[in-house]
């Protein structure tokens, strides 16, 4: 898992629609317009945020493999496995999170209970030029970890150079 000796409250593993190559973390009660949160640099590292939302990107506009961990304090990035790690922030005043491909409904989405406030989140994606020739098939995978802390600036800790996917 990865979390550095940090202990892990709840271990999710999810199969997520990515329409339109991404999928959503967030409040439960988010109603952020996301047609602007997507400019160059959120699309460059595949990485995009709101006040209560993060939105991450894909390699796949089909059904991707999302591992949500809920952990009582930051983890230790594990670079060594996963070739991009991006950290943020995003705001959870309902106390519940929410994870969904951005076309799913709403209220059918995978619910999570936690603490209301602000959480981190280290963002981790590994397999990106996995992709079959169409692009229907691959192993790539996404790792989101989330404990409870003041918020951030979204920063890179580990970027891949040679990254080129679709621009969302």
């Amino acid at each position: 898992m990865g979390g550095g000796g940090v202990g892990v409250s709840r271990l999710v593993k999810l199969d997520l629609f990515a329409d339109f190559f991404q999928v959503y973390i967030a409040d439960g009660k988010f109603r952020t317009d996301t047609s602007d949160i997507w400019n160059n640099k959120a699309s460059d590292r595949m990485l995009a945020i709101a006040e209560n939302l993060i939105a991450i990107g894909t390699a796949r506009n089909m059904t991707v493999p999302v591992s949500l961990e809920l952990l009582s304090g930051r983890p230790r990035p594990d670079f060594e496995v996963w070739e991009q790690v991006i950290e943020a922030s995003f705001n959870v005043p309902s106390g519940e999170i929410v994870a969904l491909g951005c076309t799913d409904y709403l209220p059918d989405a995978k619910r999570l209970q936690v603490s209301p406030g602000s959480y981190r989140a280290l963002v981790s994606y590994r397999g990106l030029d996995s992709l079959s020739d169409d692009g229907l098939d691959g192993e790539d995978e996404y790792r989101v970890q989330l404990w409870p802390d003041a918020k951030c600036d979204v920063r890179a800790m580990k970027r891949r150079p040679d990254t080129v996917l679709p621009r969302i």
